[in-house]
């Protein structure tokens, strides 16, 4: 087992590696920037080093600030936690030449998954199914649109490296192509480096549906189900749940075999998640694999019993995967609500400030992971999510009317938060019927516009 582990990451991801590591018996390094002086995660670890001003090209993004931070902690393994470096394989290279081991897949694994149409083309190699989509990159306008007219509109426009929903334009027919497709690269030069986009398809109405896998150094790999994250809006999830209420036995069953043979045919080690987008008449379509712990996990460590980031330790460290992992079967139904710092009735307007009062809700079935508190200062250079909601229960129903629960319980005073806008969602028929798509959010924001009336526990001072 590692003795020390620097943990190249922030917030409740950073604070969450902290607590698996402390509970395996291993020492940690956090790193922050100038603006995190003051964030959980700095107070929580062994030893913590600055690494730079508050842009993340300043500070978490700077391979070599972290690389000498790990020198000057004398660490023996880096966790990159998601976001930021997780799926950079040139950071993973550098690591290994370091001799400081990445918690992570090879190199060569996250390069070759990590670019949307190498991977692509590697889930058609295995017969995973795909969209229909261009053969390759599409570089220039004509070609794009050549490419287009041959799929047959619409179509996604989608950025070949990065994640997070950057980079991808719906084009629904020939007039708003060109438009589409110049944004798509534009942004994916601004968010990757990389103006390099394909073409595929647009699924009409879809769920998006992703398998967690984990596999370890000794060939033993093992899928740990799927996760609904349909719930999103313009491609940045908002909740999330397990087991999905669309799925049927027979397409999980489907589904669970062809990312166990996809996870095995490509050599991957750690834990990843594979996406798809399935259709009404159960179609699944891959999507992306990210090589990286995903920020909705905790639902599948709520089902499984099981915990995902002492699992990802464990096999860096050499060790097979866990037998109560591999023996797993799910029970319940889990939820989770992102929290963020946002104002959803001003178009998601971005609400960075002082947080004047923090109060968590608790109970039967209830986790909280964050790395806020009363008086703590959300700064404005960050992703906005503060909090992440996370409940259990028995049934798809009790795991509803638990999260319900909850969300009013949240006080979350001084910045704005999606609290109010997911409670009217969960009270919402469609959602708790499961009749729901990635399609569905924008929908209802469109005939939700004002924030339902709230629980005194929301009023101001």
């Amino acid at each position: 087992m590692f003795k020390n582990i620097l943990v190249a990451n922030r917030g409740e991801i950073a604070l969450r590696v902290i607590r698996a590591a402390k509970e395996l018996g291993v020492r940690t390094t956090a790193v922050y920037s100038e603006a995190d002086v003051d964030s959980m995660h700095v107070h929580l670890a062994d030893d913590a080093i600055c690494i730079g001003p508050a842009r993340s090209v300043d500070s978490y993004l700077r391979m070599e600030a972290i690389l000498s931070a790990a020198e000057i902690a004398n660490v023996d393994a880096i966790h990159p936690g998601y976001g930021f470096l997780s799926e950079n394989p040139r950071f993973a290279e550098l690591c290994e030449s370091c001799n400081v081991k990445f918690i992570g897949p090879p190199p060569s694994v996250i390069a070759m998954m990590g670019d949307k149409n190498q991977a692509r083309a590697t889930a058609v190699k295995y017969g995973i199914p795909v969209t229909p989509g261009s053969a390759g990159i599409v570089e220039t306008e004509a070609e794009a649109l050549k490419e287009a007219e041959r799929i047959g509109f619409p179509v996604m426009i989608k950025a070949s490296a990065g994640g997070g929903g950057r980079g991808m334009r719906p084009a629904l027919n020939k007039a708003s192509f060109v438009t589409a497709f110049h944004a798509a690269r534009t942004e994916a030069q601004a968010c990757f480096g990389c103006p390099d986009v394909y073409i595929e398809r647009l699924v009409q109405n879809p769920h998006h549906v992703e398998f967690q896998v984990v596999a370890d150094s000794h060939g033993n790999v093992k899928e740990l189900g799927e996760r609904d994250c349909s719930m999103q809006r313009r491609n940045q999830k908002i909740i999330e749940e397990t087991p999905s209420p669309l799925l049927s036995p027979e397409l999980r069953r489907r589904m669970a075999e062809a990312s166990e043979t996809l996870v095995k045919k490509i050599g991957y080690e750690n834990c990843g998640t594979i996406e798809y987008l399935v259709d009404e008449e159960e179609n699944f379509y891959f999507m992306e694999m990210n090589t990286r712990i995903q920020v909705e996990h905790p639902i599948t460590e709520e089902v499984r019993g099981c915990d995902l980031i002492k699992e990802q330790i464990r096999v860096a460290a050499g060790a097979p995967l866990s037998e109560h992992v591999v023996g797993s079967v799910p029970r319940g139904h889990a939820i989770e609500c992102r929290i963020n710092a946002e104002d959803p009735y001003n178009n998601f307007a971005p609400s960075p400030g002082k947080i004047s009062l923090y109060y968590a809700p608790g109970g039967r079935g209830v986790r909280v992971d964050t790395h806020v508190y009363s008086g703590y200062e959300v700064p404005p250079h960050y992703d906005s999510m503060i909090a992440k909601l996370i409940v259990t229960g028995a049934t798809r129903e009790v795991a509803i009317a638990r999260m319900l629960r909850s969300l009013k319980e949240f006080v979350v005073r001084g910045i704005k938060t999606t609290i109010p806008f997911q409670i009217s969602i969960l009270e919402n028929s469609a959602f708790r019927n499961g009749e729901y798509n990635i399609g569905w959010v924008q929908t209802f924001l469109d005939s939700h516009p004002s924030p339902p009336e709230l629980p005194y526990l929301f009023a101001e001072d």
